[in-house]
């Protein structure tokens, strides 16, 4: 679970980057404890004081001749599996037999070049990361579908609720367009983030005028907007809690122009996540209730539904009628896994 593991991802003096757990050797201290920053020559674990080259390679011991006879190639960092696509830097902790991401997300590639997401930078700003104490598929399911922004999200709608649309789930993938309404906007945020919005030379036409999101199954989602790009995923912690992370980028050459308009529509985001929290709250505590008979879908919600379809190829468990026995699920998702095959 991820909450229990530590990462640590570097940019070595050979420009290449690596991606390790972030666990001393010795007594598995962090060797960083920042959240970012800039390292010298090596990464000097805080504890005792091992060191590592930016390779991740054992680089020196205090006081090793206290020590057993140590081989230092068998003492560097461990490796992560690592892939870096358009400039997202991908990680696991545990191997796996998803495809890499860039078959998951290859059919993306030529609408989100033009964005030159390689070349943003972290913002610091706007992000999120935060427990939240509903089932992580309930953040997915709200998110999933645009048929509750007319009512739920009154930003949201202001900007681009006319012709918003989603795609369904395709072998693990998903979009998301919205096209900015024609007419003029009522809410202060939206309209004064028309106004400030900057025409970009390096987007087509197309995409002026629009908010664009991309997810990857099961919890990733990345938004690219003409102004800024934002990501955001969920992990789940138990069945009942949740931590929601996300942040966000700029372009290195922000006008002041786009700063504005970057800044606004964090506003109309911060809204929505709040809109969005509540929502997922509500829907959760249904569940309990002795009046809860399940939910019947719009056609509006079909990537929702399509969502949950590839949801169930990995998690058979849910086709069954009946609650499993208290610390049977695995082993029953394990079974039915076993004779699809």
């Amino acid at each position: 679970m991820w909450p229990n593991e530590r990462a640590l991802v570097i940019k070595g003096h050979d420009l290449e980057i690596r991606a390790f757990h972030n666990l001393c050797r010795h007594r598995g201290s962090r060797v960083v404890a920042d959240e970012r920053g800039q390292c010298n020559k090596a990464l000097i674990c805080p504890y005792h004081g091992w060191a590592y080259n930016l390779d991740g390679s054992m680089r020196g011991v205090a006081n090793k001749d206290t020590f057993p006879p140590m081989e230092p190639e068998k003492w560097g960092l461990k490796p992560l599996e690592m892939e870096i696509w358009m400039g997202f830097v991908f990680i696991r902790f545990q191997k796996g037999p998803q495809p890499a991401v860039a078959t998951v997300m290859k059919r993306f590639e030529d609408e989100i070049r033009p964005y030159a997401t390689d070349t943003m930078v972290p913002s610091y700003e706007g992000g999120v990361y935060e427990k939240s104490d509903v089932n992580w598929k309930s953040i997915r399911d709200v998110d999933n579908e645009g048929y509750h922004v007319r009512q739920a999200h009154p930003g949201l709608h202001d900007l681009y609720g006319v012709d918003y649309f989603d795609e369904p789930y395709i072998e693990g993938a998903s979009r998301t367009v919205g096209p900015f309404n024609q007419g003029p906007s009522k809410l202060w945020s939206v309209r004064n983030y028309r106004k400030f919005l900057p025409h970009r030379d390096n987007l087509p036409e197309s995409h002026q005028k629009c908010w664009l999101y991309i997810g990857m199954f099961p919890n990733v989602v990345i938004g690219l907007y003409p102004d800024s790009m934002i990501y955001y995923q969920e992990i789940p912690i138990s069945a009942t809690e949740t931590w929601q992370r996300g942040g966000g980028f700029k372009y290195p050459d922000e006008s002041r122009e786009l700063r504005a308009a970057r800044y606004l529509a964090q506003r109309i985001d911060r809204d929505t996540i709040q809109e969005d929290k509540m929502l997922t709250i509500w829907s959760c505590e249904a569940t309990k209730s002795s009046a809860y008979d399940g939910i019947t879908l719009s056609d509006l919600e079909y990537g929702l539904k399509t969502y949950h379809d590839q949801l169930r190829q990995f998690l058979p468990v849910l086709n069954d009628t009946k609650e499993p026995a208290a610390g049977t699920m695995a082993a029953r998702n394990a079974e039915l896994l076993e004779g699809s095959r």
